[in-house]
């Protein structure tokens, strides 16, 4: 008996361990992900006066053809509104698949003479007298896989005539090279004109020039054809042919170019998200441009395993927390613990790995939850284990927290049951030979936390924590 004791004793006081760890910050890896460390216009002084200038005879070769759609005279302060011109591809299981690396430069100034249309500096300009001119959307996480696999999608983010598509031209570019890039150029019915930049090869619209677009419409895949540092999609919008007042789509106190947002619902400066909550058999490995990353993503796993939990989020705030758990098939939890977050970061990966606590088959779940936001993530364990040993591991007590008596469920049969504190203390002990044990009276107990020891027939154990109150 002494050596029984012991070796339970040992067991409480790894399980000890295991209950505290449930509710600690582990020490993850991973941190900011930076998208365009060095900043290059995305179109050169020469390459802009060429497109607007092919775009003009465009629209003339197209009233030549009776093929142009005027645009409509509108009232004063009307114009074009636009949805988000970014969406996953239908089957994409990630939550989200961007997020925003530059919005328009106001400051006329340069260089690092920064302000977008929140005053802030969200933006970028050059040595070179070059003032961003758009908003650069970029794909996360694994920009590459995502291009690729054609996983974010460019659409119109309102109707209008295609006046202009280039196409064909290499799509992975890593910098500043005076490549030519893939890009869909619509005309709206107010006359406004929109330029979607950076596109993969191939991907574009198989719809002609002159014919119309829906908003909401497919017209590509994010790619970085161009002066580009990786795939994103550079948007880019003018009040009319003319090209002389460039448009800044969101409404802010430093919007120096027009009063009021083009957004049918203007997205928040900051805008933090779950984009994803991912499982893997190893760390994701971010290579060098223009190489596609490694995702080293599984949803499948034996006990055995060790498995990465991944969480990728848009916009961390500081001073913040993520919230997560580890959930096991019957929806008890395993781990449960917040993430506190430090810095602000346009773009963040984090994992945490374990290994040797997966121990029950089935359906499991990874949780993150972020400013009002749940995400899960569904994964699969499977084992080993003979019959004997899954009846025997799926035994469950109830209720839990209990008063008096605690009930146990269980396809083995249980032959002796242990109650420890969790100072290692014996407090109970029964040993049911011929038939099993389905209920334990505790009523002389104080209130507090204690340990079941279970075994069966077979010579299995089990530990649960029980909570009297």
């Amino acid at each position: 008996m002494i050596s029984k004791i012991s070796l339970l004793f040992f067991f409480i006081l790894f399980y000890s361990s295991s209950i505290q760890a449930q509710n600690s910050d582990f020490t993850p890896l991973g941190g900011e992900f930076v998208y365009n460390v060095n900043k290059y216009p995305c179109l050169t002084n020469l390459q802009r006066a060429n497109i607007k200038s092919r775009l003009q005879n465009n629209v003339e070769q197209l009233k030549v053809q009776n093929k142009w759609i005027e645009p409509e005279i509108v009232s004063r302060g009307s114009h074009a509104s636009f949805i988000w011109p970014v969406q996953k591809a239908a089957g994409v299981s990630y939550n989200d698949v961007w997020s925003i690396s530059n919005y328009v430069d106001h400051n006329t100034a340069y260089p690092n003479q920064l302000t977008d249309y929140n005053c802030g500096t969200r933006t970028y300009d050059t040595n070179s007298g070059y003032n961003h001119q758009g908003i650069d959307i970029f794909t996360w996480p694994f920009s590459w896989k995502l291009m690729d696999n054609d996983e974010a999608e460019i659409i119109a983010g309102a109707s209008g005539q295609i006046i202009s598509k280039s196409d064909g031209q290499f799509d992975r570019s890593c910098g500043f090279n005076n490549n030519q890039w893939n890009a869909v150029y619509i005309q709206h019915s107010d006359g406004s004109i929109a330029w979607y930049g950076h596109m993969k090869s191939g991907s574009l619209t198989t719809k002609n020039v002159g014919e119309s677009v829906t908003q909401g419409e497919y017209l590509g895949i994010i790619g970085s054809s161009g002066n580009s540092t990786g795939p994103h999609l550079h948007f880019e919008i003018y009040e009319d042919n003319s090209f002389a007042q460039l448009i800044d789509p969101y409404s802010g106190t430093c919007n120096s170019l027009n009063g009021d947002s083009w957004w049918q619902s203007q997205k928040p400066y900051s805008n933090p998200n779950i984009n994803a909550v991912l499982t893997h058999n190893a760390p994701p490995v971010f290579p060098t441009c223009p190489t596609t990353e490694t995702t080293n993503e599984s949803d499948l796993f034996n006990f055995s395993d060790t498995i990465y939990f991944g969480l990728y989020l848009r916009d961390q705030a500081s001073g913040t927390n993520v919230n997560l758990k580890i959930i096991r098939p019957d929806n008890s939890i395993l781990y449960d613990w917040n993430f506190n977050l430090t810095a602000d970061y346009t773009a963040s990966w984090w994992y945490w790995s374990n290994t040797n606590v997966f121990n029950v088959d089935g359906e499991w779940k990874w949780q993150a939850t972020y400013q009002g936001q749940t995400v899960t993530h569904p994964f699969t364990v499977e084992g080993n284990l003979g019959i004997d040993e899954l009846n025997f591991n799926a035994t469950s007590i109830y209720p839990n927290p209990f008063k008096d008596v605690i009930n146990i469920s269980s396809q083995s049969f249980i032959s002796n049951a242990t109650i420890m504190d969790i100072s290692g203390k014996l407090i109970k002990t029964i040993h049911s030979p011929y038939e099993s044990i389905e209920s334990l009276s505790l009523r002389s107990v104080s209130n507090g936390m204690y340990f079941l020891i279970l075994e069966s027939d077979s010579n299995q154990m089990k530990i649960i924590k029980l909570i009297k109150k």
